[in-house]
């Protein structure tokens, strides 16, 4: 099956299996989770014996992925021979390899055929811009690096793709960006909101919001300037997990990942993802570091697809501070809410754990100092309320566009607990 093709069938498939009934969808998923176990999983050594019930394969996570990466491709190739075709142009014969930013310091590698990068093009402009494919689109893409992936949209007539590195900073690419007047833009929301407060000339049909948190700060800033609905794709190493719909409902790419959800306290759940549709880096049961809570109600637009009402965070940023009582553990969306909540002038902040009994609050030199100190007293009776024995340092500085690191404004800055 030729490349395009692999992209035309995956385009058709996410958009029949869009239409189905729930009942439909889960059998249908069913029996496609079965053909993966059946044929491809134990293609990769680490499942050659593997238990034919999903339930029964142990849980996976990215440091036994790394530890043991030959073990997880279907090609045996290893993680050093990985990191060295990075470090060319992203090829290891045909196979394209591609890695994470590594937001925790810990990047994480993939590799894929040129069928799977095809297959993926064809799903996410399915669920993405449909509507906007046949007259023809200009993707902007603002992320900190190229990766193969985007290869395959490059050679697509029907869609001119851009790469802007976010890396380089802004001022470097702004008047290409400018020129290339994207039809669809596809960056982070520190980036889409910096778009906005520096006035880029830019007028495009759709405005993605990608690999980072969207914070609710964030995103009236952003709508107000493009007068567009803000989207999101949720895309990790590990594969494209939810986009979202016209109705604005985000939905899980269930079609190509079986989710588990563990529950993570506060009505929040951690997934644990196995990627069905790819056949070359098999991944199962993997255990992702994101905090989401899901919506209970089914979207309008009629997908059977579940809906995420929030990607709250991450794990590594759940704050973890010691009381008489013992540990307690304060999620982002909690920590986040209250300073947003103190006081609707404040608009940005960062909220960085550096002990387990000290905590900053940076908040920016403009913002009023009544403010400042009511964000400063939400976050103290945050803590006294739940028993924690910890000191919050009020630091007003400027808070300055990093191009370098994902924007974390709740961090844990602690070593990971094993």
């Amino acid at each position: 099956m030729n490349a395009l093709a692999e992209a035309v069938g995956s385009f058709a498939l996410t958009r029949r299996v869009s239409r189905k009934s729930r009942a439909d969808f889960e059998r249908w998923q069913a029996a496609a989770l079965r053909r993966f176990l059946d044929r491809d999983l134990p293609r990769a050594p680490f499942y050659r014996h593997a238990p034919a019930r999903l339930a029964d394969l142990p849980v996976t996570d990215k440091a036994l992925l790394m530890a043991r990466f030959e073990d997880f491709n279907i090609h045996g190739l290893t993680a050093t021979e990985a990191w060295a075709a990075l470090a060319r142009d992203g090829r290891a014969g045909s196979l394209t390899v591609g890695a994470s930013t590594g937001t925790s310091g810990n990047r994480g590698l993939f590799v894929i055929s040129e069928a799977e990068k095809y297959r993926w093009l064809g799903t996410l402009l399915a669920k993405a811009a449909p509507d906007l494919l046949w007259r023809g689109m200009r993707v902007a893409v603002v992320l900190p690096q190229n990766t193969g992936l985007y290869d395959s949209a490059r050679k697509s007539r029907l869609i001119k793709l851009a790469f802007f590195d976010l890396t380089l900073g802004p001022e470097r690419w702004r008047e290409a960006l400018e020129a290339f007047d994207p039809t669809v833009i596809i960056a982070p929301p520190k980036m889409l909101r910096h778009f906005a407060i520096e006035g880029f000339r830019l007028h495009p049909k759709r405005v993605f919001s990608a690999a980072e948190t969207l914070d609710p700060v964030d995103r009236p800033v952003i709508e107000s300037f493009f007068k567009l609905p803000l989207d999101q794709i949720y895309m990790a190493t590990e594969g494209l997990f939810a986009v979202t719909c016209r109705e604005g409902g985000l939905h899980l790419a269930e079609d190509s990942v079986f989710f588990e959800f563990e529950p993570a306290g506060d009505g929040l759940v951690t997934p644990l993802v196995t990627t069905f549709r790819r056949r070359t880096q098999i991944m199962a049961r993997y255990r992702m570091n994101d905090l989401l809570r899901l919506s209970d109600q089914p979207c309008r637009c009629g997908s059977p697809l579940r809906c995420v009402d929030e990607i709250v965070g991450r794990m590594d940023d759940v704050f973890r501070l010691d009381s008489p009582c013992g540990p307690i553990l304060v999620t982002p969306d909690v920590l986040r809410n209250a300073v947003l909540n103190a006081d609707r002038r404040i608009d940005d902040f960062r909220l960085i754990q550096i002990a387990p009994d000290a905590i900053e609050l940076r908040l920016p030199l403009a913002l009023a100092d009544d403010a400042a100190t009511a964000a400063l007293q939400a976050v103290c009776s945050l803590f006294e309320g739940r028993g924690a024995s910890t000191t919050v340092t009020l630091i007003r500085a400027p808070l300055l566009l990093e191009t370098g690191r994902k924007l974390r404004r709740v961090e844990c800055r602690l070593e990971r607990a094993p």
